[in-house]
């Protein structure tokens, strides 16, 4: 039962991986390409490292999985957020269909 749980994480991680390159290659921007970056390693990365440390069955490398999946869910998160501010703060434009700018908004 523990095998088909990890295998259907590692077909979920691959497939999370393939969408969001796809969307890499393929979105207009660098800030929808940073969302596209990050739904890649937070929803890809981490199904295919819980994945790979279930299969191997319960033991010290799963736990160490685990933690490794934990630290990417927490700072991959911050550092995209962080990434598409700073280039907003030094000038990156916009897609030119974009409708909103909250930052600029905020600005005011």
């Amino acid at each position: 039962m523990i095998e088909y749980l990890a295998y259907l994480l590692l077909i979920i991680g691959s497939a999370c991986s393939v969408i969001g390159a796809i969307g890499i290659v393929r979105f207009p921007d660098f800030y929808t390409r940073v969302h596209a970056n990050t739904v890649v390693i937070v929803g890809g990365s981490i199904l295919l490292i819980l994945g790979s440390g279930i299969s191997g069955g319960l033991n010290s490398f799963t736990a160490k999985a685990i933690l490794i999946a934990i630290f990417i869910f927490l700072t991959n998160p911050v550092s995209s957020h962080a990434l598409a501010r700073a280039a907003h703060k030094s000038g990156v434009k916009l897609w030119s269909r974009s409708v909103a700018d909250k930052l600029e908004e905020d600005k005011r």
